[in-house]
């Protein structure tokens, strides 16, 4: 494939218009990804943007084709993946505008396929979920702008698309979550097993149903919130991704050694 990129931004609502560039068509063995793949050049380096839910909006969270994105996305050439989400706070102190990168995540999703390993025994490590050196980017480039960026948490990942009980978010928030979310899971394991780097900024754009007593989370909330935001998670992308290391010395790319694949990866 003539199309190359070595570092890619899924982005999710408001940010579809992240990069000006020329699209492309990807196929995969998983069908279809989201959508087209946006490559361009940032900062000297050569950028693709995946728009998670498509450019229409079409895909909610547990519908999304994570596999296929994340094949599509290696086999353009990447390996370093930034990847922004909208999430609930479930702390009174993480409040909406605040940025999370986390370091932990809980799963909480059920029915959405999460390997491709779907023949023998390939077992990868995800103790640590996301690339150290990716958060160190993502948090000296958010210091460097004056973006105040709350270092590390747990994300919990529910399936959606209906947001939690109260009941549910105190339990989140009881099991040591900080924040909660709909889109972190697949996409960060499927991410690990392609030997990807993988790291997740958060924006929080409400505080969930069990933090205080009060309205619950809408629909609208969460879009407003985020739009508000939009330049400010923009810039800090463009900027993190002229920083990320241009070579690997995270583990990331190493999770694979030692393991016998059933195929070969792109």
């Amino acid at each position: 494939m003539a199309v190359r990129a070595e570092l890619a931004v899924i982005g999710g609502s408001g940010l579809y218009a992240l990069l000006d560039g020329v699209e492309h068509v990807v196929d995969t063995p998983y069908g279809e990804p989201s959508g087209p793949i946006t490559v361009a050049e940032v900062g000297g380096r050569r950028v693709a943007f995946l728009p998670r839910h498509g450019r229409d909006h079409r895909y909610p969270p547990h519908l999304i084709p994570y596999r296929a994105n994340l094949w599509a996305l290696r086999s353009l050439g990447v390996r370093q993946v930034l990847a922004p989400c909208a999430v609930g706070g479930l702390r009174p102190e993480l409040g909406p505008g605040t940025f999370v990168v986390p370091d932990q995540l809980i799963d909480r999703t059920s029915g959405r396929t999460q390997t491709y390993y779907d023949r023998g025994a390939v077992h990868v490590s995800f103790a640590d979920p996301y690339c150290p050196a990716g958060r160190r980017t993502l948090l000296d480039t958010a210091a460097g702008r004056g973006v105040p960026a709350v270092d590390g948490g747990t994300v919990v990942v529910v399936e959606g698309p209906r947001f939690s009980t109260r009941a549910e978010s105190r339990w989140f928030t009881s099991m040591g979550g900080t924040i909660v979310n709909m889109t972190g899971h697949p996409e960060a394991v499927l991410a690990r097993e392609l030997a990807l780097c993988y790291t997740s900024i958060a924006l929080v754009t409400d505080l969930d149903a069990g933090v205080e007593a009060g309205e619950s989370v809408t629909h609208e909330e969460v879009f407003r919130v985020f739009a508000e935001n939009t330049d400010r998670l923009r810039g800090l992308l463009l900027d993190a991704v002229a920083a990320l290391p241009a070579e690997r010395e995270c583990p990331c790319g190493s999770a694979l050694d030692g393991i016998k694949l059933p195929f070969p990866l792109p």
